[in-house]
């Protein structure tokens, strides 16, 4: 699959428009091919960041796959009509390839959350795929001396698949600074994933999820943490959105 050809630009990055399904056979090949791959998706939220952390732009602009997280990332695909087919989420793409590597017998390593949360999302997963190689996990605490040893256990431990339950862009540093050292295939961001699967927060229900809520969802759990983040980001990020739509509207009548 030539991932270039399915590349848009949109705003400061780029997006992948591709489905779940094909997103998946894309990491297969990725597995496949030995040569270890940084994954990301984008929503409002690694936008607004990047627009601020020049870093952290060059990095995700370097990632092959770019996969459409937010629902904001479609409506601003559609005024600015980019072809996006539809979201895949990272919650959705990592179990998905959870379930993927159980039948393919891909071996995965789990990164990050608390002690007690990784080890439930480990139980849960082992429970539900019998077949499935977790060969290594991890809480996501530790101190700089011990970094180093981490990385070269993580390596040794064979895995194809490693999921990094970190925030952004913590996560996005992190992956990019240890991806060679790492020797992992395909190694994804999944933020607070671990958490989900182990029950620690809730998700929205589907029907929320289809109608762009999920961020509502969230949200009314915690108003007070997220308040900047949904309420002033969001803002922040349409209005980003139809600055950008004016610019090219009057680059274009020129």
């Amino acid at each position: 699959m030539n991932l270039a050809d399915k590349r848009y630009p949109i705003l400061n990055t780029y997006v992948n428009a591709m489905s779940m399904d094909e997103t998946v056979e894309a990491v297969e090949e990725m597995v496949e091919r030995r040569v270890p791959v940084q994954h990301v998706v984008i929503n409002a939220l690694k936008i607004n960041l990047m627009r601020k952390d020049e870093k952290l732009r060059k990095i995700v602009n370097e990632c092959p796959l770019i996969n459409a997280d937010g629902f904001s990332i479609l409506l601003a695909a559609r005024l600015l009509n980019v072809p996006v087919k539809e979201r895949v989420t990272g919650c959705d793409l990592f179990m998905r390839l959870v379930e993927d590597s159980s039948v393919r017998g891909y071996k995965i390593y789990l990164f990050g959350a608390r002690e007690e949360v990784v080890e439930k999302v480990k139980e849960i997963f082992e429970e539900k795929y019998p077949s499935l190689q977790v060969v290594g996990y991890r809480n996501g605490y530790f101190t700089e001396e011990e970094e180093p040893q981490i990385v070269k256990n993580m390596a040794a431990s064979g895995a194809d698949i490693m999921f990094v339950a970190f925030s952004s862009p913590k996560k996005e540093y992190w992956i990019r600074q240890h991806l060679k050292d790492l020797n992992i295939p395909f190694v994804m961001g999944v933020g607070g994933s671990f958490d989900v699967i182990a029950g620690a927060t809730k998700r929205a229900p589907l029907w929320m999820q289809k109608c762009g809520l999920e961020w509502f969802y969230r949200f009314m759990q915690e108003p007070r943490r997220l308040w900047n983040r949904y309420m002033v980001g969001n803002i922040s990020f349409m209005m980003y959105v139809l600055r950008y739509k004016l610019k090219v509207m009057f680059k274009n009548k020129r």
